[in-house]
């Protein structure tokens, strides 16, 4: 097979219906995230299909580019943000239907690569010549720096109790000795990767960045048209593989077969449900208060879990 055929091969069967299933069903996602949000406030929330409605619009639309702004750094963030989503999906995706065909070490790729959506909205910030866009990307790169500290803290204690960082070996790990939630070590584990999914999300009470009532949007107040709706996407995208994420780490093997999906599916539903209510319930923290969450409550958590799972618990 020609290189130029091994590509298309691998688009046609692994980036394109990653990005394709992950883009719908997190599209959905936000709907239902909406719709629980409305439910608690008391409203009745939009129809099923708005997610959808919303990108398309903004899709036609044209994306103004601020006068003085760094215009390659604009045009590219969007980008650099979708891409970093989307290759975390197809991930993802690889781990649910053919868990066998992981790598060596796709566990720290998709770190690496759940990162991108965020420094992509600090490029943003910074390339916009807004002075919210500024602030917001102050903001995005301090809560990174903090959040970014336990989670790879809950990686490293996945690292010790499996001896692994591929899917298919913690998947095997998992099937012989139960779910890593079901130790202390693992469940210190999930809680801290959890919180850190709320900041990644940027989600209340950690969307600081784009603090809405403060900095109009913050890295995103000048972004309209398509940039604006790659950055959703992208969130959208976000919102869908890095719970799936963390299901596959802490919740038990996952398998190709409809017993196991239809298990993956609850416990997925169950994390979901957990960040949409903490974010409908919770007022934004200021920034100091999250970095204290992060590099100190966090922070300490975390390193005891990573103890417990040296000697064995």
């Amino acid at each position: 097979m020609t290189l130029d055929k091994l590509g298309l091969h691998i688009f046609s069967t692994l980036v394109f219906p990653g990005f394709f299933f992950t883009a719908m069903v997190g599209l959905f996602l936000t709907w239902v995230d909406r719709k629980v949000t409305a439910v608690v406030q008391s409203r009745m929330g939009p129809p099923w299909f708005q997610p959808y409605a919303d990108i398309g619009k903004l899709l036609g639309k044209q994306m103004l580019i601020p006068r003085g702004s760094r215009r390659v750094g604009f045009l590219l963030a969007p980008l650099i943000a979708l891409a970093g989503s989307t290759l975390a999906a197809v991930i993802v995706f690889q781990a649910l239907f053919d868990p066998a065909a992981s790598f060596v070490g796709d566990i720290i790729v998709l770190v690496y690569l759940a990162a991108l959506p965020p420094i992509a909205l600090i490029i943003a910030g910074a390339a916009s010549r807004s002075p919210f866009g500024a602030i917001g990307a102050g903001r995005e790169m301090s809560m990174v720096l903090a959040y970014e500290v336990g989670f790879v803290l809950a990686i490293t204690i996945v690292l010790i109790k499996t001896g692994s960082l591929r899917f298919s070996e913690l998947s095997a790990y998992q099937a012989a000795h139960g779910p890593l939630l079901f130790s202390l070590s693992g469940l210190i584990a999930l809680v801290v990767a959890l919180f850190c999914a709320q900041a990644k999300l940027g989600y209340l009470p950690f969307d600081i960045s784009e603090a809405d009532t403060e900095l109009i949007g913050g890295p995103l107040a000048e972004y309209s048209g398509s940039g604006l709706a790659l950055f959703k996407l992208a969130v959208a995208m976000t919102f869908f593989h890095l719970p799936a994420f963390l299901v596959i780490l802490f919740m038990g093997p996952i398998e190709p077969n409809l017993f196991s999906m239809a298990g993956f599916l609850i416990k997925l539903a169950i994390l979901l449900f957990l960040i949409i209510i903490v974010k409908s319930t919770h007022a934004r923290l200021r920034l100091d208060q999250a970095l204290h969450l992060f590099w100190g409550k966090l922070a300490i958590l975390a390193l005891a879990g990573v103890f417990l799972a040296l000697i064995g618990w």
